[in-house]
């Protein structure tokens, strides 16, 4: 069955910083390439999950990778652009400092190959699904920006049904047509966290967003996959359900 196809691809290099929108990309066993390679994590935490994130740090999300490393196998940034302007080499003292400052708390980056997800290497949701929590927010489609719920692809569908992606879980999803295109096999339903309460441009904190998520999907919006075929993803791309 045709579901519709991507309207937008996004790639975060740095945990929690700004994501880049992207025209195409490669999918790989680890998600997109260059996608949550780098992450900045904190030292005081011997939890499981010691990250800094933006539910910590909100500031983060104002952080802007830029440059592209013509050394590394995969797009990783060379610099980091601050919320004020300035720009610092990526592994330089002067970003370390200024973001520990900024927490609170001693930071070391990390980079790791094989990517620094939550749960899963993949991410994807509808325009359907975010104009139906923006809706039901009362903000509307320009204040509940689809960065918020920071995927990695956006599907317009041919439904305009709000979180169509429910019934995606057990399924696959195919991109393209032949055997170029990547396979994504649909894991679970994506528990949605703080992060969707943060305005990506000011990092102001609006619960309405989350509350309006679980108000109508039980908090959950998207969905979360493992990469069955590596290949190439790109906007316009025709995507399929396939059981």
């Amino acid at each position: 069955m045709e579901l519709g196809r991507v309207s937008a691809i996004y790639r975060y290099p740095i945990k929690s910083m700004a994501g880049e929108l992207l025209d195409a990309a490669t999918l790989s066993w680890h998600g997109i390439e260059g996608d949550r390679r780098l992450a900045f994590r904190r030292l005081d935490d011997t939890s499981g999950f010691p990250w800094l994130s933006a539910s910590k740090l909100p500031e983060l999300l104002l952080y802007k990778p830029i440059g592209l490393d013509s050394s590394s196998a995969e797009p990783l940034p060379t610099h980091v652009r601050t919320p004020d302007g300035k720009e610092y080499e990526l592994r330089s003292n002067q970003l370390r400092e200024e973001i520990s400052s900024r927490y609170g708390g001693d930071l070391e980056l990390m980079n790791l190959k094989h990517g620094i997800f939550d749960e899963s290497a993949i991410s994807v949701i509808s325009q359907a699904t975010v104009h139906g929590v923006a809706r039901e927010s009362g903000r509307g489609i320009d204040l509940c920006d689809l960065r918020r719920f920071r995927p990695n692809v956006v599907l317009e569908t041919n439904s305009v049904e709000p979180f169509e992606e429910n019934s995606w879980v057990g399924r696959t999803l195919i991109f393209g047509e032949g055997n170029s295109g990547a396979v994504v096999g649909v894991t679970m339903k994506d528990e949605r966290c703080v992060m969707v309460n943060f305005d990506p441009d000011t990092a102001e904190r609006d619960s309405e967003v989350m509350k309006a998520v679980v108000r109508l999907n039980e908090n959950y919006a998207g969905v979360y996959g493992t990469v069955v075929r590596t290949g190439e993803l790109g906007v316009g791309q025709v995507v399929t359900l396939a059981e």
